[in-house]
């Protein structure tokens, strides 16, 4: 009997340590804001941007359906085929208004598709070194408005109507240009470079339009899809045609410019000496006939003042050491075995050929 009750008093004693008594006395009092909801109303909290500052542009909207776009361009044109064909068209172009300043066809030369691309090279190296310049100094200027946009929209609002006003005066003078004559055409691809200008900047003000829009938190109604992908479609069309454009008038400028730098070098050119068995009755300004006295050679007439410029398919293309666009003549000969050349070079003295054969 006292071991038992002795054994029961101090479990009594301890029935005010229970865990459930704690946990009952941190529970807010009726009426109490909770402590989840005061978080919110803390001022400066971590969760709240800085008073003051802006975030910055969405880039998705803006720029909708141009992945679109760019993946209809890879389908409907592989990038090596599509490459190929314009650096063909380039050096069709270089070598027509190459061989056009002599007087020749360039049709006639048989030239070969390595021909026309080695040649679209020379053409085409300027304008991709221009065209990925510009393009970074773009993406350049494009990341350094972005920034600024973090601090406020002010750069915005100031750069909006500078390019917008910008884009509608290049791209109105480039399109005139297209239809008629104007002072623009005096130099050399301008006009299409200013179309392609203006219609970059009036593609980019839209974009920076849209985006200010979702800067200042206006509603603005979304543009479908298939709105979105016509848009940058014609935007590449525009920029593409004119860049093309641009390039095919620089192209046709270096031909012609290389054809005067051939003539200005032609006098350190090989002297051709060209043998024939029979007569070629060539009448150039500076190309000399001479009969061989030998009844039993195989070439019994010799051709000096000669100058080879190519050889191309089954045709060489001479001009008269003496060639001047005023009365030069530029002349074909077919590849055959009538004919021999020899080469001498123009710093040999004279007399190393004989006055007969």
């Amino acid at each position: 009997m006292t071991t038992t009750r002795a054994g029961a008093e101090p479990a009594e004693a301890i029935e005010p340590a229970e865990a459930t008594e704690p946990a009952e006395a941190t529970e807010p009092a009726e009426g109490a804001p909770a402590p989840a909801e005061r978080q919110p109303e803390r001022p400066g909290g971590a969760a709240e941007a800085p008073p003051g500052r802006q975030p910055a542009a969405p880039v998705g909207p803006a720029f909708s359906g141009l992945p679109q776009v760019l993946r209809l361009l890879g389908v409907v044109a592989a990038p090596t085929t599509l490459l190929t064909s314009l650096l063909f068209y380039f050096g069709w172009s270089h070598a027509y208004w190459f061989f056009d300043y002599f007087g020749v066809n360039s049709t006639l030369l048989g030239l070969t598709t390595r021909d026309y691309v080695m040649r679209s090279l020379d053409g085409l190296f300027v304008p991709m070194t221009v065209v990925a310049c510009a393009g970074l100094l773009v993406l350049w200027g494009h990341a350094m408005l972005r920034a600024r946009l973090v601090v406020g929209t002010r750069p915005l609002v100031v750069v909006l109507p500078l390019v917008t006003v910008a884009g509608i005066a290049l791209a109105g003078a480039g399109i005139l240009s297209v239809f008629t004559r104007t002072v623009l055409d005096r130099y050399l691809a301008v006009p299409p470079l200013i179309l392609a200008s203006g219609v970059v900047l009036l593609a980019y003000a839209v974009q920076l339009r849209r985006s200010l829009g979702a800067i200042e938190g206006r509603v603005v109604a979304e543009r479908p899809q298939w709105v979105a992908v016509v848009e940058w479609a014609a935007v590449f069309v525009l920029v593409g045609l004119s860049l093309f454009w641009a390039a095919n008038d620089y192209s046709a400028a270096v031909g012609r410019s290389r054809a005067r730098q051939l003539v200005a070098e032609l006098p350190t050119y090989p002297d051709a000496v060209v043998y024939s068995n029979r007569s070629l009755s060539i009448a150039a300004r500076g190309v000399r006939e001479v009969r061989c006295h030998d009844k039993e050679a195989a070439y019994r007439f010799r051709y000096d003042g000669l100058k080879l410029v190519l050889q191309s398919g089954d045709q060489y293309l001479f001009l008269p050491k003496a060639w001047s666009p005023a009365d030069g003549v530029a002349i074909l000969m077919p590849k055959s075995d009538s004919l021999r050349l020899e080469f001498v070079p123009a710093t040999a003295r004279e007399g190393v050929r004989p006055a007969t054969c």
